[in-house]
Protein backbone atom coordinates (compact mmCIF):
# COMPACT_ATOMS: atom_id res chain seq x y z
CA UNK A 1 0.00 0.00 0.00
CA UNK A 2 1.00 3.63 -0.59
CA UNK A 3 0.75 6.34 1.71
CA UNK A 4 0.59 9.72 0.15
CA UNK A 5 2.63 11.98 2.16
CA UNK A 6 0.90 15.78 2.97
CA UNK A 7 2.66 18.84 1.58
CA UNK A 8 2.68 21.60 4.01
CA UNK A 9 3.73 25.19 3.32
CA UNK A 10 7.38 25.23 5.39
CA UNK A 11 7.14 27.70 7.95
CA UNK A 12 10.03 29.31 7.68
CA UNK A 13 8.71 30.69 3.94
CA UNK A 14 5.50 31.73 5.50
CA UNK A 15 7.15 33.84 8.58
CA UNK A 16 9.43 35.57 6.10
CA UNK A 17 6.39 36.64 4.23
CA UNK A 18 4.77 37.88 7.20
CA UNK A 19 7.66 39.94 8.24
CA UNK A 20 8.61 41.14 4.88
CA UNK A 21 4.94 42.68 4.71
CA UNK A 22 5.07 43.83 8.14
CA UNK A 23 7.97 45.81 7.26
CA UNK A 24 7.00 47.46 4.43
CA UNK A 25 3.75 48.51 6.18
CA UNK A 26 6.08 49.80 8.91
CA UNK A 27 8.36 51.83 6.42
CA UNK A 28 5.57 53.87 4.79
CA UNK A 29 3.64 54.40 8.36
CA UNK A 30 6.80 55.62 9.79
CA UNK A 31 8.54 57.10 7.05
CA UNK A 32 12.08 58.46 7.53
CA UNK A 33 11.16 61.53 5.03
CA UNK A 34 8.94 62.77 8.12
CA UNK A 35 11.57 62.52 10.02
CA UNK A 36 14.02 64.72 8.28
CA UNK A 37 14.90 67.99 9.58
CA UNK A 38 13.18 70.63 6.95
CA UNK A 39 14.54 74.35 6.76
CA UNK A 40 11.99 77.07 7.24
CA UNK A 41 11.79 80.68 6.91
CA UNK A 42 8.82 82.39 8.30
CA UNK A 43 8.53 85.95 10.12
CA UNK A 44 8.35 85.06 14.41
CA UNK A 45 6.47 87.48 16.57
CA UNK A 46 9.48 88.60 19.42
CA UNK A 47 8.59 87.12 22.72
CA UNK A 48 11.58 88.28 24.84
CA UNK A 49 15.06 89.24 24.23
CA UNK A 50 18.29 87.95 25.78
CA UNK A 51 22.36 88.10 25.61
CA UNK A 52 22.18 85.61 22.71
CA UNK A 53 19.17 87.59 20.20
CA UNK A 54 15.77 87.82 19.88
CA UNK A 55 13.17 85.18 21.14
CA UNK A 56 10.24 84.42 18.72
CA UNK A 57 7.46 81.91 18.42
CA UNK A 58 7.02 80.49 14.87
CA UNK A 59 3.78 78.97 13.77
CA UNK A 60 4.54 75.63 13.93
CA UNK A 61 4.91 76.45 17.93
CA UNK A 62 8.88 76.75 17.86
CA UNK A 63 10.83 78.83 19.73
CA UNK A 64 12.85 80.28 17.56
CA UNK A 65 16.73 82.73 18.44
CA UNK A 66 17.42 85.21 16.30
CA UNK A 67 20.98 86.35 16.57
CA UNK A 68 22.02 90.05 16.38
CA UNK A 69 18.30 90.91 17.29
CA UNK A 70 17.88 94.85 17.27
CA UNK A 71 13.35 94.54 17.33
CA UNK A 72 11.79 95.13 20.81
CA UNK A 73 9.77 92.30 22.47
CA UNK A 74 6.36 92.45 19.95
CA UNK A 75 8.19 93.45 16.87
CA UNK A 76 8.05 91.17 13.70
CA UNK A 77 11.08 89.40 12.23
CA UNK A 78 11.61 86.92 10.07
CA UNK A 79 13.71 83.38 11.09
CA UNK A 80 15.13 80.72 9.48
CA UNK A 81 15.10 77.42 11.36
CA UNK A 82 14.31 73.38 11.19
CA UNK A 83 11.27 71.88 12.18
CA UNK A 84 10.69 68.04 11.37
CA UNK A 85 8.92 67.49 7.71
CA UNK A 86 6.01 66.03 9.42
CA UNK A 87 4.84 69.06 11.27
CA UNK A 88 5.38 70.78 7.72
CA UNK A 89 3.41 68.35 5.56
CA UNK A 90 0.50 67.51 7.84
CA UNK A 91 1.93 64.07 8.80
CA UNK A 92 0.58 64.68 12.66
CA UNK A 93 -3.09 65.44 11.35
CA UNK A 94 -3.49 62.95 8.60
CA UNK A 95 -2.19 60.13 11.60
CA UNK A 96 -4.64 61.98 14.14
CA UNK A 97 -7.31 61.29 11.47
CA UNK A 98 -7.02 57.77 11.22
CA UNK A 99 -6.49 57.23 14.40
CA UNK A 100 -10.08 59.24 15.25
CA UNK A 101 -11.58 56.59 12.58
CA UNK A 102 -10.39 53.25 14.24
CA UNK A 103 -10.98 54.29 17.92
CA UNK A 104 -14.93 53.92 19.21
Amino acid sequence: MLRQKESKPPRLAIIALMAAGLSVVLFFTLAPWNFVPTQVTEDVVVIAITEHGCVGESQHGVNVVVPECNAKIGDIVSATFYVPAMEINGYYDRLGDRVGMVQP
